[in-house]
């Protein structure tokens, strides 16, 4: 801290200023205040002392014992003034002494500096260069730490050559030992054949099986690689050969009494359930041939192997009694069951096998495959007797169906069990192809099988039928026939839930070409065959139905021959022809109807199977390239049958129907509808009877149609209809002579006609009949107004001319003449 001496206000000691006070936590402000804080005091009393003066007359006391007047008064009366702040002098005489003492105190301070600048400079090349020589000797230490290590490596390795060459010296006298060993045992077995009781303890000693069974091995395995080595042309070698010739034969023996003996103590353990005894006999046993004798030993001694009860109980579960009918539920039920035990018991042998043998998964795979080959296929042989397909079995005795379906429900089950066993364990075995092998032999025939299993199905679903039918048949008599009223009764008619049975029949067919055929094409090809035969069933029994209904059409239409009225015949042969008629038309009408449910029927057979393959059989076609293309073109095949059949019965329909027109224009059409007398009466402008029992008949017979027919063929079948009703009715025209009001009223039938056909929704059979009401004109209009009836309708002129020569007035009128030169100039 500075420090000064105060005595005035006028002079100043000198400041002492320290270094020290420079160090440590500096602060300017506290320096500043501590240089002036001596000076500034004095002022605040001075201050304070001329306040005190004021108060006692304006004057204050000096320092000095003399009093001061008041400022103000003081000034003006000395006529001398004095500073506002007198300490600014000695402070600035402070600060310059202050600079000049912080100059000095700068100036030492450099000089220490450079002092500690110089020493450091010193110390530091001292420093480096110690460092230097530490470098030095660091490095030549690394120098020889490499060397140290380096000597240690190759004693190392020296020493891991001397132990490489202790190890193998002491193996080969090890070798050289138990060939020693090995040789006096061998000599002890080529003394004598077939001598083996002067052999050492070693290989009659219970406690060291093990040993000698090694030993004995590798005798065995070392003689006859010898023997292949041998060369019969040298002498010594074929002597050395004979020699151990004997060798190998007692080895032999010997070998196969100690496996004998092995094989008859793992038998009594394993009776006794002592599983360590049993491993310890099959570990010594898997140095003979790997122990293939001990797992095969151990598999055959199983007792669902061995047990003639066992194999029995199997038959009973899965086919009940003997000489009873095994259903396939049953059988899958006892199929079930007695997979499940079988599961079982290999899962317990399982457990045994595990703790027993050295390489289980090998013996799994014995067991499992003797299970298969035995046990289940000695069952199937049972269950699946394959029959003939040249005789097959009646359907009273399930037919092939049961075979098949006793095929199914058993492969079924089988693969579950093989799925089961996987599970369990069957080491390497491939138990799923086993499994197929099974089945081999019903899978070469089973397409065959499911084909004559269809046909089989449909033939006695025939069968049936025409059972039925003729039961029917027989019940009826012959009284309705004898009326005429029912041809179409006596013959069967389709049906849709026959046809539906049909296509049960492929699902269910279909379901087991799914399950036995794996592979894309295989099921491809299966389905296909199935599929084919459906078409051919569903194809002949739709055709055969509907030709069933053409013989009732055809039937009719012969009917209406025998009956047909001739000239001159008494009344009442008239009356029975007549009555006859009725009966061949009735039976005509009833075989239309019966016929167009037949083809309603069809239809609905066809679209059943079309959906039947759409949402079944297409989805498993696809996959193979040509099979999907290929059934549709069959089907589209096997369906034509079907409808050209319908075409042919549509066809007679079409003549039942205008056969029935014809007769009732020509027994109701009267001379006089057309050429009503001129008595003076008002004309009736009702149809004729005729035309009203033919529209009424059309319209009672159509309902069918317009019923079973739709589309394209309703379309057709109705144009083709309208179009033959046109002609009819010009035909029937044709005999008849009109006077004008017979012309009215002919234009009133031609007007119901006409309304008729508008149902039929066929534009041109509508545009014949509304030029035919056109036609109808001539027999109104008087003679001189003919010639402008054509004018806009050219295409008419040829009917109307014929129709012309019926007006009652043609000769009267000479109409042939006045109309020639229209006929000439039109042509």
């Amino acid at each position: 801290m500075p420090e000064r001496s105060k005595s005035s206000s006028v002079s100043n000691l000198p400041l002492i200023l320290d270094i020290d006070d420079f160090k440590g936590d500096f602060s300017f402000d506290a320096l500043f205040g501590n240089l002036v804080n001596e000076l500034l005091p004095s002022f605040q009393e001075e201050e304070a002392d001329t306040a005190g003066g004021h108060g006692l007359g304006g004057t204050e006391a000096l320092p000095n014992g003399h009093a001061r007047a008041s400022s103000d008064a003081a000034k003006f009366a000395q006529g001398d003034s004095i500073p506002l702040f007198p300490e600014v002098d000695a402070l600035l005489s402070l600060f310059k002494d202050s600079c000049k003492e912080l100059i000095d105190l700068r100036k030492q301070v450099d000089g220490r500096l450079y002092n500690l600048k110089k020493e450091v400079s010193t110390q530091d090349a001292k420093h480096r260069k110690t460092l230097t020589e530490l470098e030095k000797g660091v490095d030549g230490l690394f120098d020889s730490f490499a060397r140290l290590d380096s000597r240690i490596s190759s004693v190392g390795q020296t020493a891991a050559k001397i132990g490489d060459h202790l190890q193998s010296a002491d193996a080969q006298r090890e070798t050289a030992s138990q060939t020693i060993e090995l040789v006096k045992y061998l000599m002890e077995f080529n003394s004598s054949p077939g001598d083996l009781m002067e052999l050492s303890p070693l290989f009659s000693d219970d406690s060291r099986v093990a040993e000698a069974a090694s030993i004995a091995q590798k005798l065995r395995s070392f003689a006859e690689e010898d023997i292949a080595r041998a060369v019969p042309s040298v002498v010594g070698s074929a002597t050395a050969s004979r020699g151990l010739e004997v060798a190998v034969a007692n080895l032999q023996e010997y070998c196969n009494e100690l496996e004998n003996r092995l094989l008859s103590r793992f038998d009594a353990a394993s009776q006794r359930r002592e599983l360590s005894t049993m491993s310890e006999c099959a570990k010594i046993l898997s140095q003979f041939n790997r122990g293939s004798s001990a797992m095969q030993h151990y598999v055959a001694t199983r007792p669902m192997f061995i047990d003639v009860e066992i194999m029995n109980s199997d038959t009973r579960l899965v086919l009940g009694d003997q000489g009873s009918q095994a259903s396939p539920s049953n059988v899958a039920r006892g199929l079930s069951s007695l997979y499940k035990e079988i599961t079982d018991t290999v899962r317990k042998e399982a457990a045994t096998i595990m703790a027993v043998f050295p390489s289980p998964n090998d013996v799994m795979s014995i067991l499992v495959q003797r299970v298969l080959e035995q046990r289940v296929t000695a069952l199937l042989d049972k269950l699946l007797l394959k029959p003939s397909l040249v005789n097959p079995p009646p359907m009273e005795e399930g037919g092939l169906l049961l075979y098949l379906r006793m095929l199914a429900v058993a492969y079924e089950k089988t693969q579950e069990l093989a799925r089961e066993l996987r599970a369990v364990g069957c080491g390497d075995l491939d138990v799923e192809g086993l499994t197929e092998s099974l089945f081999s032999s019903h899978m070469d025939e089973y397409p065959e099988h499911e084909q004559a299993s269809l046909g089989q199905l449909y033939q006695a679903k025939l069968d049936e039928l025409r059972a039925e039918n003729q039961n029917v048949s027989d019940s009826t008599g012959t009284i309705g026939r004898s009326k005429g009223t029912s041809v179409a009764s006596s013959h069967q008619q389709i049906s849709v839930a026959v046809v539906t049975e049909f296509v049960r029949w492929n699902e269910e067919a279909l379901t087991r070409c799914t399950l036995f055929s794996s592979q894309p094409a295989t099921l491809a090809a299966n389905v296909k065959a199935v599929f084919t035969c459906l078409l051919d069933q569903v194809s002949q029994y739709i055709t055969d139905g509907l030709e069933r209904a053409r013989d009732s059409l055809t039937e009719a239409a012969a009917m209406r021959e025998r009956f047909v009225l001739g000239t001159n015949l008494s009344r009442r042969v008239a009356a029975a022809a007549a009555s006859a008629a009725e009966a061949a038309a009735a039976a005509g009408e009833s075989s239309f109807r019966s016929f167009m449910v037949a083809v309603q029927r069809c239809g609905s057979s066809v679209a059943i199977v079309q959906q039947y393959f759409a949402n079944s059989i297409s989805r498993l076609l696809l996959p193979v390239d040509g099979a999907h293309a290929a059934s549709c073109e069959e089907m589209a095949a096997a369906m034509s049958s079907a409808e050209g059949a319908a075409y042919k019965g549509l066809q007679q329909c079409i003549e039942t129907v205008m056969a029935e027109v014809e007769r009732l224009l020509s027994a109701e059409q009267k001379a006089t509808d057309y050429r009503s007398p001129d008595d003076g009466m008002a004309p009736d402008h009702r149809p004729t009877n005729a035309c009203t029992r033919v529209v009424a008949y059309l319209s009672r017979v159509l309902e069918a149609a317009f019923t079973a027919l739709e589309g394209l063929n309703k379309q057709a079948f109705l144009t083709e209809l309208g179009n033959r009703l046109y002609k009819g009715l010009l035909n029937h025209w044709q005999k008849f002579t009109f006077n004008p009001s017979g012309g009215l009223r002919l234009k009133r039938d031609i007007t119901e006609y006409g309304e008729f056909v508008r149902s039929f929704n066929a534009p041109s059979v509508d545009e014949k009949f509304e030029l035919l009401g056109i036609l109808a004109n001539v027999f109104i209009v008087a003679p001189e107004s003919l010639s402008s009836l054509f004018e806009g309708t050219p295409s008419i002129r040829k009917d109307a001319q014929r129709f012309i020569q019926l007006r009652e007035d043609f000769k009267s009128a000479k109409l042939a003449s006045r109309l020639s030169s229209l006929w000439s100039g039109s042509s």
